[in-house]
């Protein structure tokens, strides 16, 4: 899904022609009237949220001042671009002041629009994953820091605010992947529980033989090799929570223990002379069928049912496609910043390649497969070729991989890179051959080649002109000969006030 935009302008002739700009460079837009209907709108219970706001400053209820002065003290966060035809340089620092990421003078150009947005939109996705990681690290992460333009993640992020005023134990069921842990930090965030510790610990990772001491600690000398004391996952959680990933992989002996725990509310430590009693929020996920697990006696059917009273169901990625291009954003301007990269965004024909995979890794895949993007990225933003491996398996997509060489064949010094390449099968590509089975005339294929120039650079007339190597004035004599639309092209280059 794409980033919506709102526009507010009391001119209806400039609102219109900013929305079809706008719209020509892929995102989806919606208009107000006013500065009081622009409140209205971003302030409005349950509606899309607003990616940007396009604000002009003078208005006649509500002007662009008093708008950003009301988003302020309400503590909107939606990024702005102020638009006016006076831009003086007073309006300018009071508009910055005021909070405004940018500001834009009537009548703009509409390559100048577009880096406008797009710098404002990778400004604010930069913001917004600082604020998450820092919230991730103090335990203060929240369910709205989620992900979840999906009705599927909705229901998700409505449960859990049901779980978080409880203190009732939570299972997280789910593929590998979907994010499990970072709900169940969310949920404390959003509890009492909030800044208090989170202990992870995913049952299927350490050997069976160290899982007691790792969860429930023990002292020193207790058994052979214990030289040290250890505390236990369960003292390191005592009051804030203790989430137990892939629960299910719990060898019995120890969901014998670990049922004890949640009946008493209190641990032994191996070689300890007396239990200790904990305060721990007990949340558990796993990506098994516990039940089919229950009824092969490899899980406990009494854990069972202490632990299945609040049961999540977190939705695969590919059944929640809307929230593939706010997830991909965010990744790319984590790792961008993280690489020193300069990347300002995802494309629109990435991201549509992004939500059209079915992500068998869930999100770990998409998070990872950004990473190797903005790693190898040459330009300023990720398009189709930097997700090789992902458009190899997406109808519509050619993938050219290097030749295997035969057997016995002397195999060349390795490479640092290797370059692969990515063709777009486009229905409309353009035939040289006629359907006569004749060369098509000249000027039918420079007409073909313009006609696609100005919809492939939305109009842009300077770039239109200097990508076929001819003058503005040669390109609109052209255009008038061929009978192109020369004043829709002129209106999306420049935005008349």
């Amino acid at each position: 899904m794409t980033s919506l935009i709102l526009i507010a302008d009391d001119d209806p002739i400039q609102r219109g022609l900013l929305e079809s700009t706008v719209r020509r460079f892929g995102y989806e837009t919606e208009t107000a009237e006013s500065g009081e209907q622009a409140i209205a709108r971003l302030t409005r219970p349950g509606a899309s949220p607003v990616a940007l706001l396009i604000l002009d400053l003078v208005m006649p209820d509500l002007d662009g001042m008093g708008v950003l002065t009301r988003m302020r003290d309400m503590k909107l966060a939606t990024p702005v671009i102020v638009q006016t035809a006076h831009g003086s340089i007073e309006a300018v620092i009071s508009a910055m002041r005021a909070g405004a990421r940018d500001f834009v003078v009537k009548p703009v150009g509409a390559e100048r629009l577009q880096i406008s947005i797009k710098n404002a939109l990778a400004a604010e996705a930069l913001a917004g994953e600082v604020r998450r990681i820092d919230r991730r690290a103090q335990g203060a992460l929240t369910l709205k820091d989620l992900a979840a333009k999906s009705e599927d993640m909705a229901r998700v992020i409505r449960l859990g605010e049901r779980a978080a005023h409880s203190s009732i134990p939570v299972l997280l069921e789910g593929e590998s992947g979907v994010g499990k842990e970072v709900v169940a930090r969310a949920i404390q965030g959003a509890s009492d529980r909030r800044g208090k510790p989170f202990v992870a610990v995913n049952c299927g990772a350490p050997p069976a033989d160290l899982i007691e001491s790792l969860l429930f600690g023990h002292e020193k000398g207790a058994f052979p090799g214990a030289a040290e004391k250890q505390t236990g996952k369960f003292l390191e959680a005592n009051g804030g929570t203790l989430f137990l990933d892939e629960i299910g992989e719990l060898p019995l002996d120890i969901q014998a223990k670990l049922l004890r725990v949640l009946q008493e509310g209190e641990i032994d430590p191996a070689g300890a002379k007396r239990p200790a009693r904990v305060d721990i929020r007990l949340m558990t996920a796993t990506s098994r069928n516990l039940i089919d697990l229950v009824k092969r006696k490899q899980f406990r059917e009494d854990l069972f049912y202490r632990l299945n009273v609040f049961p999540i169901g977190i939705p695969p990625l590919r059944a929640r496609r809307e929230d593939i291009a706010d997830l991909a954003r965010r990744f790319t301007a984590r790792f961008a910043a993280e690489e020193g990269r300069n990347i300002r965004g995802v494309t629109a024909e990435a991201l549509s390649l992004l939500a059209s995979y079915d992500w068998p890794g869930n999100v770990r895949q998409l998070e990872n497969a950004v990473f190797r993007a903005v790693a190898l990225a040459e330009g300023d933003e990720l398009t189709v070729a930097e997700f090789p491996q992902i458009a190899a398996h997406v109808d519509g997509f050619d993938v050219r991989m290097p030749p295997v060489p035969a057997p016995g064949a002397r195999m060349s010094a390795p490479r640092e890179r290797e370059i692969v390449r990515i063709e777009i099968r486009d229905p409309n590509s353009m035939p040289l051959i006629a359907q006569n089975g004749e060369i098509r005339r000249l000027e039918d294929v420079e007409a073909e080649t313009i006609r696609f120039a100005l919809t492939h650079y939305r109009g842009q007339m300077s770039e239109i002109a200097r990508r076929l190597g001819i003058g503005r004035s040669t390109l609109y004599r052209k255009m008038k000969e061929y009978g192109l639309d020369e004043d829709r092209a002129e209106t999306a280059d420049t935005l008349v006030a």
